[in-house]
């Protein structure tokens, strides 16, 4: 029989815990301490020999210290056993997949590069923002929807006359996916971003969704300048309410609040980032993923 240990960074303590309860596997706390200059002290209690450690830690922001608190505790788990899985909910540093612009760093490959040799033997991620940022792993990887918990979600609510939408074409088969599970259609619309200032125009001229209950699907959201400007275009086309969906909750620099002021009637994530939009519970999949 497999033997599972389950250790969790600060940034997943919950979703840890839930994920070692799925698999009746012990938790073992990883206390940390943070000095004034902003290091990070972890210590974590015995582990037993030969079981399969999983490190669970998203790294969002404060990335870079979330990060690096997770390639301590899988370099130290790495003492103890030989086989570590780094589960990594919210990949941080996923949308820097490639070059966009001449003399850009593609961070995302020294990410998976310091994983690999801090001693992760597997990789485990949840709705991965490009598979060009998953292919820069160079070990056994996994990446987990959390689509199916998403829509289970909103079935529960019964919305009439739903359409799903995606905010950009990029996301289309997110949301056909989505739609199909809750039993409706899905549009996408049409947007461009400028690489250099990051603002958001939607192209969509017209689209049909007057009387209809929308829900805006997407995998990340962090300023939430496109959720914003889709909402904005939807209401002028006079849909009735918007939902918000996604699975990575950032939710930076006042975009909750921004979010709710375009009109929004409420926003849903997943606990890949805990948030108090975090309704939807990710760990059952992730357990059945590593059983």
């Amino acid at each position: 029989m497999v033997k599972f240990a389950v250790i969790a960074g600060n940034a997943s303590k919950d979703l840890g815990k839930r994920i070692a309860r799925k698999l009746k596997a012990p938790y073992v706390e990883a206390k940390t301490r943070v000095f004034p200059d902003g290091e990070s002290k972890i210590t974590f209690g015995r582990i037993q020999k030969n079981s399969i450690i999983l490190v669970v830690q998203s790294t969002y922001p404060p990335v870079d210290t979330n990060l690096l608190q997770a390639l301590s505790i899988i370099s130290q788990a790495r003492k103890v056993s030989s086989k570590i899985y780094a589960i990594i909910p919210y990949m941080g540093y996923a949308r820097q997949d490639r070059q966009f612009l001449s003399g850009e760093v593609v961070t995302m490959s020294i990410v998976a590069r310091m994983l690999k040799s801090a001693g992760a033997q597997k990789i485990v991620v949840v709705d991965i923002h490009s598979k060009i940022a998953l292919n820069h792993f160079k070990i056994p990887k996994e990446n987990i929807s959390a689509i199916p918990e998403l829509a289970k979600y909103f079935k529960r609510m019964k919305l009439k006359d739903a359409l799903v939408v995606s905010p950009d074409m990029g996301g289309a088969l997110r949301a056909k996916k989505f739609a199909s599970l809750i039993d409706t259609d899905f549009i996408a619309l049409k947007k461009s971003r400028n690489r250099n200032t990051g603002k958001v125009v939607i192209q969509s001229s017209k689209v049909d969704v007057r009387g209809k209950d929308l829900i805006l699907v997407d995998d990340i959201i962090s300023t939430g300048g496109s959720i914003v400007k889709a909402t904005q275009f939807l209401k002028k086309q006079k849909c009735k309410r918007v939902f918000v969906a996604c699975t990575h909750g950032l939710f930076v620099e006042g975009a909750e609040k921004k979010i709710k002021n375009a009109g929004v009637s409420r926003i849903i994530s997943t606990n890949t980032i805990p948030r108090n939009t975090s309704k939807v519970d990710i760990s059952g999949v992730i357990a059945d993923s590593i059983r």
